[in-house]
């Protein structure tokens, strides 16, 4: 059994993980272990490289067999986080996301050594963790319990080559349009529920960056 470390920005993506991708990378062996940034009891958020070296530190050199990655939205990283600022020169997604991963590493890699980040796989969702719900417009409506919101996802949907481009704003990132139709949506629970109605199948679909890190994990090797 290969074991994945997934440190993840906050609950709703560790509740991600364990309601939706943990059962399928199972039957491939490799066992996910999600975890949330920062100390226990800590909820997510404030997101700061101080506490994700901490963490990666505790994963890779606690656990010599084990592989980690991470799990965090674009959307939510501070200006002064590795390549962040860099990143947002470019235009495509790909390249926002290659840049950023890299800088990480590269931070990481200068702390803790090149053998160790050999079992590193880092990952920086493109633009937030609701963007992936997008990739059924139906199937979101559907849920969150709200399928009189189906056309108003799908009008956003179709405004976007990709649901992982939709966009990194205060206003109108994907999360902060769900609340604006459904002031109810909570993040962990709905985001979970959604997730389960749309099936993974469609996300990876619709989601190439997302596709290519769980590609990634399902290769790993003992």
């Amino acid at each position: 059994m290969i074991r994945v470390h997934i440190i993840c920005e906050g609950q709703t993506e560790e509740m991600f993980v364990n309601e939706v991708l943990a059962e399928s990378f199972a039957v491939q062996g490799v066992y996910l272990i999600p975890s949330l940034i920062g100390k226990p009891g800590h909820k997510g958020g404030n997101f700061r490289f101080e506490r994700l070296l901490t963490d990666v530190r505790v994963r890779l050199l606690g656990d010599a067999r084990a592989y980690c990655t991470t799990f965090f939205d674009f959307y939510g990283l501070p200006p002064n986080f590795p390549g962040k600022n860099e990143a947002m020169q470019y235009t495509l997604n790909a390249d926002k996301a290659h840049c950023i991963t890299q800088a990480m590493t590269a931070r990481l890699q200068a702390a803790l050594g090149t053998d160790a980040m050999r079992r590193f796989i880092p990952y920086v969702q493109m633009y937030e963790f609701e963007g992936l719900l997008f990739s059924d417009t139906s199937g979101l409506a559907q849920g969150i319990n709200q399928p009189a919101l189906a056309d108003d996802f799908e009008a956003i949907r179709l405004a976007f080559a990709s649901p992982e481009m939709i966009n990194d704003s205060p206003e109108t990132a994907p999360s902060k349009r769900l609340l604006a139709m459904f002031e109810a949506y909570d993040k962990p629970l709905h985001g979970s529920l959604a997730a389960l109605e749309i099936g993974l199948g469609s996300i990876r679909r619709e989601c190439p960056l997302f596709n290519a890190w769980l590609e990634r994990l399902g290769q790993l090797e003992v």
